[in-house]
């Protein structure tokens, strides 16, 4: 689903990341949820020493393939991002593209970020872009049908309980192939999350409506939270 548009704003996304937190030329970066890695393949070709840690195997084999294409070589970790512990050992931990809020249970949401608190050192800082309950309100619609990367996709959407999340079914069709997959995305709103980053240990959380740093408001295109340990 990673179509040529969406590695083509890959370096924008980069330079806004290190606009939003400042880390030092030689911050070790851990980006978690990495999927076919896109964005630690960027960070390490500018010199950064970077994890990317994903559960999927055949998305971290696209990321090595990548990496080697480009001449760069972070490490990829197989491994479920709430078990992934290495207390003090990062600068900056990202967190991209809306991979956070599919665990059954908000407690495995507290314990994903009670982690990457644990995981950067002091003054270290974790940023999470994700779709924000307020805006999930403002733009639902029932469903989608369009075509990406030589795909033709449908989408269905359902609000689940009270807007706790959104019921997601994507069916892809290409030729005889046909791939149907339904999931929940737990829903945060600017303040839930806030309050869920420094429930985990954070001492500072900023929330933004791009990662280009603009207002979390009525004009945001997601929610950015930029927390500090």
């Amino acid at each position: 689903m990673f179509d040529e548009a969406h590695w083509a704003e890959v370096p924008t996304v980069v330079d806004n990341i290190l606009k939003l937190a400042s880390p030092a030329k030689a911050a070790k970066v851990l980006d978690l949820c990495c999927g076919v890695g896109r964005h630690a393949v960027e960070f390490a070709s500018r010199g950064f020493e970077v994890t990317g840690v994903d559960l999927t195997k055949a998305y971290l084999d696209a990321a090595k393939e990548t990496a080697e294409a480009v001449g760069v070589s972070p490490e990829f970790v197989k491994e479920d991002v709430r078990h992934f512990l290495r207390p003090g050992s990062y600068d900056l931990c990202i967190n991209l593209f809306t991979s956070f809020g599919y665990f059954a249970r908000r407690e495995d949401d507290l314990l994903m970020l009670g982690n990457c608190a644990k995981n950067l050192a002091p003054g270290g800082c974790l940023i999470v872009e994700t779709i924000g309950k307020e805006l999930a309100a403002r733009d639902f619609v029932k469903g989608e049908e369009f075509e990406r990367a030589g795909w033709s996709v449908k989408t269905e959407y359902e609000v689940v309980g009270d807007w706790e999340g959104e019921r997601n079914r994507w069916v892809l069709r290409r030729g005889t192939t046909c791939i149907d997959r339904s999931f929940v995305l737990r829903l945060y709103s600017g303040f839930e999350m806030k309050k869920v980053m420094k429930e985990a240990g954070f001492a500072s959380v900023g929330i933004f409506g791009s990662l280009d740093g603009r207002p979390y408001d009525e004009k945001a295109e997601s929610l950015v939270a930029v927390a500090r340990r």
